[in-house]
């Protein structure tokens, strides 16, 4: 049965699983859904229109659905929908869609978000994310499966991060960052790939070697950047990973692509 504290205040509208645990002064608003198996720790609050998904963990003074950080915000009913079997731990920030963005902001599985990190409205984040503690991700971001940012990065609006990229520690990232890539600094520039990443992910050496080949050819000097994409998408045809990287940089986006800092942007 549902386990909910004496202290805890409940919307009696909320759609709570039976096996739901409300710990101490947790507030729960009337549309708010919780899955089976979720767990308020303490002093959590989740309002709005907001579905959390099974298993997931919530720890004190999380704020989880309140009205989007965007002054055109007017009360739409816009929504969060957050996945299953999430760790969001002490002091983070969910916020809702907007209008201008979708009405809706959406978080994958199996992610973790550590003290103090932000997920903007508007925003979509893959499965399998990590943002360290005190990330920050502006609005209208989209986040890919795998990627992990290190403690106090922050992305600006917009911008778009590829599967399995990793972002250094106190980054400040304007611009899109390829799938696999390593980024790092302010304002953040490619160092190279996720090698250490995609070794731990199963990545095979043939993979990771024609990730490195193209790679190297992405970001030399020779011509633009859109000649050598094409010239990468002809040689790497058979190859999805490297097809991975040369979509996303021919995706539509309204930031540019975070490059090397020792190579000029094309």
């Amino acid at each position: 049965m549902t386990n909910i504290h004496p202290t805890a205040i409940v919307d009696p509208k909320a759609q709570l699983a039976p096996d739901v645990t409300v710990g101490p002064y947790c507030v729960v608003g009337a549309d708010v859904k919780l899955d089976e198996g979720v767990v308020l720790h303490s002093h959590v609050v989740v309002e709005g229109r907001t579905s959390v998904g099974a298993r997931t963990q919530i720890y004190p003074f999380a704020s989880i659905g309140h009205a989007p950080q965007d002054l055109k915000f007017r009360g739409e009913p816009s929504r969060l929908e957050i996945g299953t079997d999430n760790l969001i731990r002490e002091h983070v920030t969910m916020n809702p869609g907007t209008e201008g963005g979708g009405m809706l902001t959406r978080v994958g599985n199996h992610c973790a978000f550590l003290t103090a990190s932000h997920v903007g409205h508007d925003s979509i984040v893959g499965n399998h994310v990590v943002f360290s503690n005190n990330v920050m991700l502006a609005g209208h971001c989209k986040i890919d499966d795998y990627v992990i940012f290190g403690g106090g990065a922050a992305l600006h609006q917009f911008g778009r991060v590829g599967k399995h990229a990793f972002i250094g520690g106190m980054s400040a990232v304007e611009n899109d960052v390829i799938p696999y890539g390593l980024a790092v600094g302010n304002r953040a520039h490619l160092m190279g790939l996720n090698l250490v990443g995609l070794k731990r992910r199963g990545f095979t050496r043939e993979q990771i070697g024609a990730m490195r080949g193209a790679y190297t050819a992405l970001f030399a000097d020779e011509g633009t950047l859109r000649e050598r994409v094409e010239k990468v998408a002809a040689r790497f045809a058979d190859q999805p990973d490297v097809m991975e990287i040369v979509n996303f940089i021919r995706s539509e986006s309204d930031r540019a692509i975070c490059m090397p800092r020792s190579e000029r942007t094309a």
